[in-house]
């Protein structure tokens, strides 16, 4: 029941410096494309695979710069007697805390006892394996774990193509489901045989003409290949080892026909059922080829749900559905600056776990607007696709996401962004300026982490804003969305509501024949378009059209403020690259 307990690498491929400490269950890495998530998971199968060579390139040095060793370290716990034999590897063996993460150089009260196996290459690319301590590095000691003892920690390659493992080569997980092993030697051998003679029966007929000419032309030669020549197989060609036994349906039909999807899943299933033999699994793009309802299913094969653990799962994913069938401790954000990787738990405070659920795109975007509400989420999508229109490259072009925090205070809002923020992620807050914050300090604490926050004018919901600062024309074109989206008769109801009945919808449509619409009828088409059960845009799909073919169009008559505010948008979302 192996387990990593530390991963660090050096200067391998995109990823300069990363230091990590997995958890014992599932380990799944999430970050936007080229981050080093796969490259990852190859350090870990470089470093612990059982192969006694690798193919290392220029292309694998960090920046291309040979002159920097390559260095993979991998610090393993829950390890087999056999790999705590003091007479074997005892100058090797190092104590790890368990709480605090710490590798201390020898075993030691209350620690749990480990080995670091170690993986360099030099600009000759050569790749060397030893164990690894301080102490012995003093003395100079070197050391290899045994061959028997890597295969032992081998870890599990759930690909993109499950041949290897539906047969029984090398390193296939049937192998490690029982101790079962034929000794079908001198079996396969006359299985090649027979295919040599039999190829050789059918082909010589076939081939006689130029058998012939090539007899004759030896014997003038004087070279010794009997009274003939025939056309047989190469026995170099034709050798039949384990791996040519391959798993087969009822039918005949080779399993390593079945689609890629239903193949992962089987060997998932496989790996699962082999666990006491090898506990550690990578898995890369674990949703390539599966349905939704069979990506859940091979998760639960990897012990996504189980709370015994019983593999040590690291994976990739781009699909929100992953992220929704698991939990935020399961989660590992992955961010790089200048080489320098970080990893991140999600965890599941602040809120974490429930945006999983309702937003699980944006944990795997590079920018993120935290929204009020589907009010302001509509819009911002809506005046993204106008800039597109205009030229622009859009916000998700960027990596960029939006979390609708579904009308929460603007306390909820500052609160998640203040936990993407710890993330890793870009965050902006965008809210309406109707409610207050009311968490002291929260605003200051969450600007001086790195995040923005854009707001309308004081007191102002979205609705205010529009139909107080946008030109008649507009006003009067939002009107008619409205009319278009919950019907005249309710929009002069909510008119008559909000002005004690006053006021008809009528007479303010008058006013725009007459000079334009009066301050005092914008700011009361505002609080009627605003109304609670009933708001006249209020969903995602609807503010998003009165974004894209209201505001944008009409921006450049709008008051200066209002201007204002959506260059900020602008500026954020177009520098989210």
């Amino acid at each position: 029941m192996s387990r990593i307990r530390r991963l660090e690498i050096r200067n391998f491929r995109s990823i300069q410096q990363l230091d990590w400490a997995p958890s014992n269950g599932l380990n799944c890495l999430i970050g936007p494309g080229d981050s080093g998530k796969s490259t990852i998971l190859d350090a870990i199968d470089y470093c612990l695979g059982a192969r006694r060579s690798a193919p290392f390139g220029d292309t694998d040095f960090f920046n291309l710069d040979v002159s920097r060793t390559i260095g993979i370290a991998v610090t393993l716990g829950a390890l087999p007697d056999a790999l705590k034999n003091i007479d074997t590897y005892g100058d090797f063996l190092r104590g790890f805390n368990l709480v605090t993460g710490v590798i201390e150089d020898e075993p030691g009260s209350g620690l749990e006892t480990v080995l670091t196996l170690k993986l360099e290459v030099k600009d000759d690319l050569e790749p060397r394996w030893t164990l690894y301590s301080e102490r012995a590095a003093q003395q100079q000691l070197e050391r290899s774990l045994a061959w028997k003892d890597r295969n032992l920690l081998a870890p599990a390659r759930i690909g993109t193509y499950a041949n290897t493992s539906l047969s029984w080569a090398r390193g296939s997980v049937l192998n490690r489901l029982t101790e079962e092993r034929a000794n079908l030697g001198s079996e396969l051998a006359g299985a090649a045989r027979a295919a040599r003679a039999t190829f050789g029966a059918q082909a010589g007929p076939q081939f006689a003409q130029t058998l012939q000419a090539v007899t004759q032309t030896a014997i003038g030669l004087g070279i010794a290949v009997g009274a003939s020549t025939q056309a047989l197989l190469d026995a170099h060609s034709v050798s039949i080892g384990d791996g040519a036994i391959a798993l087969h349906s009822e039918a005949g039909i080779p399993l390593r026909s079945l689609g890629t999807g239903s193949g992962r899943l089987l060997v998932a299933g496989l790996q699962r059922a082999a666990a006491a033999a090898a506990t550690v699994a990578l898995v890369d793009e674990v949703e390539y080829g599966l349905e939704p309802h069979r990506l859940m299913r091979l998760l639960d094969s990897l012990g996504a749900k189980d709370a015994a653990e019983p593999l040590q799962v690291f994976m990739t994913t781009h699909s929100p559905v992953s992220l929704r069938e698991l939990s935020g401790s399961q989660l590992y954000v992955v961010r790089q600056h200048a080489g320098n990787h970080k990893i991140t738990c999600a965890g599941t405070d602040d809120g974490i776990q429930g945006t999983i659920r309702k937003s699980a795109e944006a944990f795997l975007a590079k920018s993120i607007i935290v929204c009020e509400g589907a009010s302001e989420v509509g819009f911002a999508r809506g005046m993204d696709q106008w800039w597109v229109q205009c030229g622009a490259t859009s916000f998700l072009a960027h990596g960029g996401s939006y979390v609708d925090a579904s009308g929460g205070s603007p306390d909820q809002c500052f609160m998640r962004g203040e936990a993407f923020l710890k993330l890793g992620y870009r965050v902006l807050v965008f809210i309406d300026a109707d409610k207050p914050v009311t968490t002291v300090g929260l605003v200051d604490r969450f600007v001086a982490a790195g995040g923005q926050y854009l707001t309308w004018s004081q007191g102002l919901a979205l609705e205010d804003e529009l139909f107080r600062h946008l030109s008649n024309d507009a006003v009067h074109a939002l009107l008619n969305k409205a009319d278009e989206m919950i019907g005249r008769e309710l929009m002069a109801e909510h008119v008559r509501s909000k002005s004690n009945g006053e006021v008809t919808l009528d007479a303010i449509e008058a006013e725009r024949q007459n000079g334009g619409y009066t301050a005092a009828s914008r700011a009361l088409l505002g609080m009627a378009a605003r109304n609670n059960k009933n708001g006249w845009f209020k969903s995602v799909s609807g503010f998003q059209e009165v974004a894209k073919d209201i505001v944008g169009p009409n921006i450049a008559n709008a008051q200066p403020g209002f201007i204002n505010i959506t260059n900020q948008l602008y500026g954020w979302t177009s520098a989210a690259a």
